[in-house]
């Protein structure tokens, strides 16, 4: 089954971002550690963070209490922290009154389980905790899959829709889908999208425990170390941006997803998406300008190869790489590449953190993803006249 977002009269954008990553916290410091093209991932302090990887790429100096502050903190998971985080600073960049009423604001975040951490720390407690098996009732919320979305809505006073969504390495292109939706049916005026990610103990060994599976070397795994972070998104009419004095960074000319049962399959289904997806937005693959596809690696990374030397040739467009600086951040990873994307296409000549632009100003930028668990995807962002 394909699933397909296109293009009306009155355009949707991508008016403004933000995002909490190994790079710092910022939108300007995710795209300057992007031109600089050096990783972030680095050792681990093995006291702190025990488990199988060594590295990986932390949020530098995150701290709940000290970003947040310690007031309703105290039993706040990472997660959660790191979304709020992270719509906090859109929200100030972007002026909250500026936003429009709280009821037409809406939020669309993308996670992979929640907080594995809480759900495993909780677990555990309901088996080795007094009889009758008594656990801290203060933790439990942090152990539903929407506590990050639900939490951040409450911080901010976002009353419109509240959306989570999870679909493993596509859940930002997934949300940013939905959030399309959510506009076109009339649900909101304002919808804040993206996906957060953290990295934690029990995290590392459920993927280590995944890639071993894959028959993949754990150690390296599919994809690299992990790392963690988030990055939320503007989601509005082209109408609506120029209304309120916000300059539109990108259309979204339109997606498409699919379902493969056989990693062989990889190939011609995503290129048959991407080659849709190019079709349906009135494209041809040489106006495709900039290229953020996953990087995994593996099997499924070759694939995804394949089926973008498929559709667009021998004339490659810029590539933006996300996974190799900042780590595999599996729900964030392709909201990550949606703001290495747009990062791209504002970038001023010779300031390109990927290929050459072959003098073409803007443009189109193509975002990639393949899952392990059976499904590819692709978006469309196009620079707006």
């Amino acid at each position: 089954m394909t699933v397909t977002t296109t293009v009306v009269a009155d355009e949707l954008v991508l008016s403004g971002w933000s995002a909490a990553s190994a790079f710092g916290l910022g939108a300007d410091r995710f795209t300057a550690g992007l031109r600089a093209g050096t990783g972030a991932v680095t050792p681990l302090d093995r006291a702190a963070w025990p488990g199988p990887y060594d590295r990986a790429g932390l949020i530098p100096g995150f701290d709940l209490a000290g970003v947040l502050g310690k007031k309703g903190t105290r039993s706040m998971d990472r997660a959660t922290g790191i979304a709020i985080a992270t719509v906090g600073m859109l929200l100030d960049a972007y002026g909250r009154e500026r936003l429009g009423e709280p009821e037409r604001l809406g939020l669309v975040l993308g996670t992979g389980s929640g907080s594995v951490q809480s759900i495993m720390d909780f677990t555990r407690e309901s088996l080795t905790g007094a009889k009758p098996f008594h656990v801290d009732p203060a933790r439990f919320p942090n152990t539903v899959m929407n506590r990050a979305a639900g939490q951040s809505a409450i911080w901010y006073g976002l009353k419109g829709p509240n959306t989570t969504i999870a679909g493993g390495a596509l859940t930002g292109l997934l949300a940013l889908n939905y959030a399309v939706r959510l506009h076109r049916c009339g649900h909101g005026d304002t919808i804040l999208c993206g996906a957060v990610e953290e990295y934690s103990v029990q995290r590392g060994w459920l993927e280590w425990h995944a890639r071993s599976g894959d028959g993949a070397d754990p150690g390296a795994g599919q994809a690299g170390p992990l790392g963690e972070g988030c990055a939320i998104f503007l989601l509005e009419s082209r109408a609506n941006a120029i209304r309120q004095q916000r300059r539109p960074l990108a259309a979204v000319r339109g997606s498409r997803f699919a379902a493969f049962a056989d990693p062989a399959a990889v190939r011609p289904t995503l290129a048959r998406c991407v080659g849709e997806a190019l079709a349906a937005a009135g494209l041809r693959p040489a106006d495709v300008t900039v290229l953020a596809a996953s990087d995994s690696g593996g099997e499924l990374g070759a694939q995804e190869e394949a089926a973008l030397a498929d559709v667009l040739g021998p004339g490659r467009p810029a590539r933006v790489r996300c996974r190799a600086l900042l780590g595999d951040t599996s729900a964030a990873s392709s909201a990550f590449q949606l703001a290495a994307a747009l990062a791209e296409l504002a970038a001023p000549s010779g300031a390109s953190a990927g290929a050459e632009r072959q003098g073409r100003p803007g443009g189109v930028a193509l975002v990639t993803g393949v899952d392990r668990d059976g499904q590819v995807g692709c978006t469309l962002l196009g620079t707006v006249g």
